[in-house]
């Protein structure tokens, strides 16, 4: 058994913490960030870790800077530090505190994503696969020496909430056998070799589809890797319309199915992408790409809900030649 003070934000990370909990280890303390102001009543909501600990009665600390702290931690003498998805740079000095060192739980198979995004990175880039790394921490960004590794393959319709739900699960199990490896002993110590790429934070510039200049599965991973953190979105008339989730077709299977369209495949091939094309209340809208066909499937208008675009279509009116912005 050692002594553990962990570190993490979100459910990803809580489900690491339940996990090395139950393992048996001493969780001396948690630090996790402030309570944040959320909803339209702006109530101050707990992290899901710090939740997570009141139940247990894990103590809880919540610095707005790690330095606020560091006596603290080092009173407590801890064997480990394990940080998941804390959402803080960690100065090397703090890192040093236990006498094992830090060790982190990443999104990604490194060198590869780098950085706060590394999930959502993997599904809008289209990735076949990506996975968990532990790492021991330094002050770099992600650039620890690595411990373990597992691999995942990504589905094609896999959005990045699904995605981070099995990671989150993977990554827990991983940490709980990393840090028996290092009680023991024998965790391997790998420097990261080869090309290292960056997963930066998303912004807000990235959810627009941009329907002149990306493909078809371009912009069906950018709705599957922003959902649901934000949502992918487009202009139509004016207004913003949110986009959770598409299908994409080839023109040739488009028109195999739809016969009516035969006859003037080569208008529809010269349409501006974005153009509307074809609305269907149960099979969805379908708009042009570049390079195929976009079926929209689930949306959101603004200040309303997700829905289909069967119950979105039975209170909002789309034609045939609209083009989205």
């Amino acid at each position: 058994m050692l002594n553990i003070v962990f570190m993490g934000t979100p459910d990803f990370a809580k489900e690491s913490l339940e996990s090395i909990y139950n393992a048996g280890h001493n969780i001396m303390a948690v630090v996790t960030n402030p309570d944040r102001p959320k909803g339209r009543g702006m109530k101050m909501i707990a992290s899901p870790v710090k939740e997570f600990a009141i139940e247990k009665n894990i103590p809880v600390l919540q610095p707005n800077k790690i330095r606020e702290i560091e006596d603290e931690l080092i009173k407590l003498k801890p064997d480990l530090f394990c940080v998941v998805a804390y959402g803080k740079i960690l100065p090397q000095d703090i890192l040093d505190i236990p006498k094992l060192g830090s060790i982190n739980v990443h999104g990604s198979l490194l060198p590869k994503y780098r950085g706060a995004a590394p999930i959502q990175w993997a599904v809008i880039n289209g990735d076949k696969t990506t996975g968990i790394t532990t790492m021991y921490m330094d002050a770099g960004m992600d650039t620890g020496d690595m411990i373990l590794k597992k691999e995942v393959e990504i589905g094609e319709d896999e959005t990045t909430g699904e995605l981070w739900n099995r990671l989150s699960t993977i990554g827990a199990n991983l940490l709980v056998e990393t840090v028996e490896q290092i009680e023991k002993g024998t965790a391997p110590r790998m420097p990261q070799t080869g090309t290292a790429t960056m997963a930066p934070m998303l912004n807000k510039e990235i959810a627009k589809i941009d329907w002149q200049n990306k493909n078809m599965l371009e912009i069906k991973n950018l709705v599957r890797g922003l959902n649901p953190i934000m949502g992918a979105y487009s202009m139509l008339q004016g207004k913003k319309l949110k986009v959770w989730k598409v299908e994409i077709q080839k023109l040739e299977n488009f028109i195999k199915k739809h016969q009516e369209f035969e006859t003037e495949k080569s208008r529809v091939e010269k349409l501006e992408p974005g153009t509307i094309i074809y609305i269907d209340s149960k099979e969805g809208v379908y708009i042009k790409a570049k390079d195929g066909i976009v079926i929209l499937h689930e949306v959101q208008a603004e200040n309303s809900r997700r829905m289909t675009i069967s119950e979105y279509l039975n209170g909002n009116q789309m034609q045939a030649g609209q083009i989205f912005e």
